[in-house]
């Protein structure tokens, strides 16, 4: 009889296509995304070796780091960076000659690669997913085994369709309780984050369980494996469900007639068998969870909404105080302040993270009626065309309109600083992005991580304020 598997070992085994002396698996890989940061050197390493894409069929391309987030009608012509041009004309130009599916600026399709990717059906349970980017751990949430991979592994994966990994431990975060009102998924992973560190899930794949993850949404399972990465590890994941069967059924890759019974057939087993072993186990209660915001630069600097920013004194060792004083001193903050006090000069809601319609929809539910505040700036950055349009059709683009918010083409955007949306020096900005880190959006930009409802109500009060109490 066979050992029990977790999710994790029933996906890697399954796509394990032998091992190789040094221990490394070459592993297939059933999907591909790219865009036009990490893959132009890898194109150019397959001209110069003169070696064909091995599978165009299995590999999707969209522009989505560099584009700027207006003008979008213009195509190509809205990017006005020569250096942001140059590479979506490479990506364009690479993906035209290898016969690979491109994603035009301009069509409804177009937005940020792992928004994309689910809303398509190209994201499916059991599959393998990699992307030269670090949130392909995003696709986690549909039971696929996702992950980020280095430009060489771009390579790699278009000339052979495999790659070459070592196996990863696994780790098992369970989260049980009923959450507050107006606490999110964002809220759960910032939380986790602040409590296990940045590094806990170094070398391991997390499979999030529990009587929590099994309530939520597809939209809210993506917020959470999309920050597994935070904690260290190689990619998250959750066992798919009726939830998730629902939302993939009928999209424009996912399996039809026939194929999508069998595929149901196959995906039900997808799932941790009883008595499967863990390398490392967390559990969390989130029925008390108070709404999070990051202080510092670093994910793990998360603290409630109500808590006074962190004295490093407090730390228990040299290293951290030294660390703490650092991000104090980038962040313009001292110990001892009331996180509801500190003002904020920008708001940007979108990303990979939170730029789903849900997201938006919950965002946009908080600001009826009233008025961002005084000398503020609010970006709202659909994650897709498609995202995009139903808002629009919904209504939730003149709510944020109304309130003063401006209404973006889909992108990246603020997430990072590669396009025109960014942080002054000295800003202070309340984000649903995933990473806080110094000069993240924009050189001496100050980034604090929130959830989208969060975002919205501090974009009214100029501060950070308690969505809980609302």
């Amino acid at each position: 009889m066979d050992s029990p598997k977790t999710l994790f070992d029933k996906v890697w085994d399954n796509h394990m296509v032998g091992i190789l002396d040094s221990g490394q698996s070459i592993l297939y890989i059933d999907r591909h995304l790219v865009h036009e940061v990490t893959s132009p050197q890898a194109f150019e390493g397959l001209k110069l070796k003169n070696r064909n894409v091995r599978r165009p069929d299995l590999t999707l391309g969209v522009a989505d780091h560099n584009v700027p987030t207006t003008a979008r009608s213009l195509g190509i012509n809205s990017i006005k960076d020569k250096i942001a041009r140059i590479q979506v004309e490479t990506l364009e130009r690479n993906l035209y000659e290898n016969n690979i599916e491109y994603i035009p600026l301009t069509s409804i399709n177009q937005g940020i690669v792992h928004i994309i990717g689910p809303e398509l059906g190209y994201t499916l349970p059991g599959t393998t997913i990699v992307c030269g980017d670090s949130h392909t751990s995003t696709h986690g949430a549909f039971g696929a085994l996702a992950f980020g991979i280095g430009t060489s592994e771009v390579e790699h994966v278009l000339a052979t369709q495999t790659l070459l990994q070592k196996k990863p431990k696994n780790m098992k975060i369970e989260i049980n309780g009923v959450l507050r009102k107006n606490i999110t998924s964002k809220d759960i992973i910032l939380k986790i984050i602040s409590q296990i560190g940045t590094s806990a899930g170094t070398g391991h794949v997390i499979e999030f369980v529990g009587n929590t993850i099994k309530k939520m949404s597809i939209e809210e399972r993506m917020t959470i494996c999309n920050m597994s990465i935070e904690a260290g590890a190689k990619a998250g994941m959750i066992s798919p469900d009726l939830t998730t069967f629902k939302y993939l059924k009928d999209k424009r890759f996912s399996p039809k007639g026939e194929k999508w019974q069998k595929a149901l057939d196959e995906w039900v087993s997808l799932h941790s068998d009883k008595n499967a072993l863990f390398d490392t186990n967390f559990t969390f209660d989130v029925e008390n969870l108070k709404p999070m915001v990051t202080w510092g630069t670093s994910p793990e600097d998360g603290i409630g909404v109500n808590d006074t920013v962190p004295n490093p004194k407090d730390a228990n060792n040299s290293e951290k105080e030294q660390s703490m004083n650092k991000a104090l001193k980038y962040m313009g903050l001292t110990p001892g302040t009331k996180m509801t006090n500190v003002k904020i000069q920008k708001v940007f809601i979108g990303s990979c993270t939170n730029g789903r319609i849900e997201d938006l929809r919950s965002a946009a539910s908080v600001i009826k009626g009233q008025k961002v505040a005084k000398n503020l700036r609010a970006l709202v950055v659909p994650g897709s065309g498609m995202v995009k349009k139903i808002a629009e059709e919904e209504g939730i683009k003149e709510t944020f309109l109304d309130a003063g918010f401006e209404w973006r083409d889909p992108g990246c955007s603020m997430c990072l600083g590669m396009n025109p949306d960014q942080l002054e020096i000295g800003e202070r900005c309340a984000s649903t992005s995933n990473r806080n880190f110094e000069g993240r959006q924009g050189r001496g930009g100050r980034t604090h991580l929130v959830s989208p409802i969060t975002a919205a109500a501090s974009a009214i009060a100029g501060a950070f304020v308690d969505v809980s109490e609302g």
